[in-house]
């Protein structure tokens, strides 16, 4: 959906894949005109407050569409989890990046962005203050953090940025988000901070699990929760299967 007159224009690296693409005026009206198993790029580009209108107007009329919020970058700052949508991505994204993009929408279908398929229990805290993801502890109650049991040490302002993260798995945030979200209105710094704290959080977790925190090109960074690999897990349900069997016999 856009209003722009050459749609080609809005998200060029799209033309470039082998996808049936259909152009809708940006107006309520077109709700009805959507196929089924539809993922609806969305040009946020230059007016916001429709994009955010339509947003609205789909999830109130029960429709399950995907949707991928086409954004400049310095659209970021506004975007947030009540939009509803499954996705933002840059109008100068690359064509891998909207492969990739698409895929992973289409995998976890109307899913908000800030879950991941496969990670729906991620980031959830429990009753103590803890979030766990993998072998990572985070507990928001004792401002600590600690990996395979043994604890980070973080500064405050590490171990907020580390929380926020971690509460919002998959979700992507620009500087000027974290910015404001970890460090407060209040804060004059610029976003060259989150850099820094970003490098410091990564080599505090150390080479195995500095990935977890991952960067998205031109846009920000966000938290990838670790994924079992296929050899992880036949060993533990070989070993469940064993333990299993012990107890029969």
């Amino acid at each position: 959906m856009t209003f722009a007159s050459d749609p080609a224009t809005v998200l060029p690296s799209l033309a470039l894949l082998s996808h049936r693409v259909r152009v809708l005026p940006m107006d309520a009206a077109s709700l009805v005109k959507m196929p089924e198993n539809t993922i609806l790029f969305l040009d946020a580009r230059d007016d916001l407050a429709t994009a955010k209108t339509l947003c609205r107007l789909i999830h109130a009329s029960g429709l399950s569409t995907p949707i991928v919020l086409i954004l400049p970058e310095g659209g970021f700052t506004v975007v947030n989890s009540q939009w509803g949508i499954a996705d933002v991505v840059v109008a100068t994204a690359s064509p891998a990046e909207v492969e990739g993009r698409l895929r992973l929408v289409s995998e976890r279908g109307n899913a908000p962005v800030n879950t991941i398929a496969g990670h729906g229990d991620q980031g959830v805290q429990d009753e103590d203050g803890l979030i766990r993801s993998g072998d990572l502890v985070v507990d928001t109650n004792g401002y600590t953090a600690s990996l395979h049991g043994h604890p980070i040490d973080l500064a405050y302002k590490e171990f907020e940025l580390l929380k926020y993260l971690v509460q919002h798995p998959g979700r992507v945030f620009t500087r000027a988000q974290l910015l404001q979200e970890v460090w407060g209105y209040d804060y004059y710094g610029g976003t060259r901070t989150v850099d820094v704290h970003i490098r410091r959080l990564r080599a505090k977790l150390g080479g195995e699990y500095e990935h977890l925190i991952g960067t998205v090109r031109n846009v920000g960074y966000r938290f990838d929760p670790p994924e079992e690999n296929e050899h992880e897990t036949a060993a533990k349900d070989a070993a469940r299967d064993e333990d299993g069997e012990t107890g029969e016999n």
